[in-house]
């Protein structure tokens, strides 16, 4: 009797469980062949930047790793001080430019260039000049990487992603946003470190806009396979909603914290982009929640990047996961939207 090599067709003729499980991205395509080595550019040579660009090496993500900064100096140190750990580090070869040449042939690339907010400065007057600085880095990103998936970094993160989208015009499924895969890491070590379990065997998302108005899906949660809330309910342990609400604050106030002791967050950054890297490039159709294109999904009409738990591999996106929400969930989703699409609003794009 002959063995199926792969349990992928299940039942008489076969069972596609994937469409229910996973929505597509509006006007996606698939991703294109390649045989060639493995290019990550990392635009902006900050603090994010070189974390980012630090843990790519270390974890062996990129046979070739190019660098892009507006200081020539700066960006000819840091090419430098990496290239020094050579000996210790797997094989890859570390470029660098203060124009885009370097970035030629990318596979993937990571920016993280952004201007800083001066002392009474507006947030939209940020914005509108982060706008313009995009506008200088995503054509020629674009240009010199035609079939690149592009995992934007920069602040905010979700009104970029959209900005990113429009200058490259790359379909939908290859602009990404960082998101709240960062957030819903801090969400996950918060109640594994109060339940004592390790958080790899947390599963709790946070959705929505990179900020303020995110969504902690409580509904969700489940802790080695076990659903939180309705455990809590069984074992008729009662519990406040303003815990779970105090929880979610500290979510989103903990990059706050971090900024106001070191001045800056770098390194859990850095290991959730290398994360997404890892995921997109060696197609490990891994669910991560990032910012994409949610116009569809749960009653979002407008053009506006938020995070969704979402399927990536080589080709970006390749599936929104059909999560539940409750009612509450998506009203607070769609509020979320408001505000990223307010902001979009005022931009010129």
């Amino acid at each position: 009797m002959e063995k199926s090599p792969s349990c992928s067709s299940l039942g008489p003729g076969g069972l596609d469980m994937g469409r229910a499980v996973f929505k597509t991205v509006h006007h996606s395509v698939p991703p294109s062949p390649s045989g060639r080595p493995t290019k990550i550019s990392v635009v902006g040579a900050g603090h994010v930047g070189m974390a980012i660009a630090q843990t790519i090496l270390t974890q062996d993500l990129a046979d070739v790793l190019a660098l892009v900064d507006a200081n020539p100096d700066k960006l000819r140190g840091e090419m430098l001080d990496l290239q020094h750990a050579a000996a210790f580090l797997p094989r890859t070869t570390i470029l660098s430019s203060v124009d885009f040449s370097s970035t030629a042939g990318s596979d993937l690339c990571i920016v993280t260039a952004g201007a800083r907010q001066i002392p009474g400065e507006s947030r939209l007057n940020l914005i509108h000049r982060n706008v313009e600085l995009f506008q200088k880095i995503i054509p020629a990103v674009a240009a010199k990487s035609p079939e690149c998936m592009l995992l934007i970094v920069s602040n905010p993160v979700d009104v970029l992603t959209f900005v990113a989208w429009k200058l490259s015009k790359f379909p939908p499924n290859r602009v990404i946003g960082s998101g709240t895969n960062l957030d819903s890491s801090r969400f996950r070590f918060l109640i594994a470190d109060h339940l004592q379990v390790n958080a790899q065997d947390v599963q709790a998302y946070i959705i929505g806009e990179h900020g303020d108005s995110s969504v902690a899906l409580w509904s969700s949660i489940s802790v080695g396979g076990v659903d939180l809330l309705s455990c809590l309910e069984k074992e008729e342990i009662n519990y406040e909603k303003e815990t779970l609400e105090k929880i979610h604050k500290a979510v989103v106030d903990s990059a706050y914290e971090v900024i106001n002791l070191k001045g800056y967050t770098s390194w859990a950054i850095g290991y959730s982009a290398a994360s997404l890297a890892r995921t997109l490039l060696r197609d490990q159709r891994r669910i991560h929640p990032v910012s994409v294109l949610a116009k569809g999904l749960h009653g979002i009409s407008g053009e506006v990047f938020l995070s969704l738990p979402v399927q990536l591999g080589r080709g970006g996106v390749l599936g929104v996961t059909n999560v539940h929400l409750t009612e509450e969930e998506a009203q607070r989703l769609r509020r979320s939207a408001e505000t990223v699409l307010e902001v979009q609003s005022q931009l010129e794009i």
